[in-house]
């Protein structure tokens, strides 16, 4: 059982003010940690073209849908750099890494028994296609432990705009203000705060900062903490 005191570290002692009806969960950098694997090929794809790509300007990249994390890039390198060519390298040796497979993230199992047995529904809300979601979590087998994948082209705007989460949540049948969103990225919180759902952080390369903490639920150390989080609930009326 959670101690009162590591419930006030996690949760600032606070109980999710809805019960939690549904779980969506972001992919890259939540469920499998991608985002240190695509950061590692972009920095060594970059200093091959003999440029640089600072820590800073790929953090602005994390979470956005591929067309806003490019406009990043091009920003950054300039309309000279060969940015198709570094961005095919990346795709390429990404691809390659799914093939031997990705590391889950700390918890993932864990936490997907424990909904399991409570029979909560759970969704994938990423700004990835669905032929990466594939590739990543297709070997790991857990993809058919989720309700519903919802990827690039199921809705209109990427994050951080609210459409993936509210699209996941439609697929679910749950309000948006019974869903719990997990995510690692700061648009990622962007995009479910501003859908409304009871949302909590999980950093990963990106640490939280006081926006972030205004806009979670809670910042979580890893989705152990989570499963902490969701035992410490009080049972509450259907």
């Amino acid at each position: 059982m959670i101690s009162p005191g590591r419930l006030g570290r996690l949760t600032g002692a606070m109980a999710f003010p809805h019960p939690i009806r549904a779980v969506i969960f972001d992919m890259d950098g939540l469920l499998v940690d991608t985002e240190v694997m695509i950061r590692d090929l972009m920095v060594k794809a970059a200093l091959a073209r003999g440029a640089h790509l600072p820590f800073e300007v790929f953090m602005q990249m994390v979470g956005l849908p591929d067309q806003a994390s490019n406009a990043v890039a091009r920003a950054h390198f300039g309309d000279e750099f060969p940015l198709e060519d570094l961005l095919a390298e990346v795709s390429a040796g990404a691809r390659a890494a799914c093939e031997v497979g990705v590391a889950l993230k700390a918890g993932v199992i864990e936490l997907l028994d424990h909904l399991d047995a409570a029979a909560i529904p759970r969704a994938i809300a990423t700004s990835s296609s669905h032929g990466a979601v594939q590739r990543t979590l297709g070997p790991s087998g857990v993809l058919p432990r989720f309700d519903a994948i919802v990827a690039a082209g199921d809705y209109p705007r990427g994050k951080p705009n609210p459409d993936p989460f509210l699209t996941a949540a439609a697929r679910l049948g749950a309000l948006p203000e019974h869903c719990l969103a997990l995510e690692d990225s700061h648009n990622g919180v962007r995009a479910a705060h501003a859908a409304g759902m009871m949302t909590v952080m999980v950093p990963d390369l990106l640490e939280a900062t006081d926006e972030m903490r205004e806009k979670c639920h809670a910042i979580a150390e890893s989705l152990h903490h989570v499963i902490e989080m969701i035992d410490a609930q009080p049972a509450v009326a259907p």
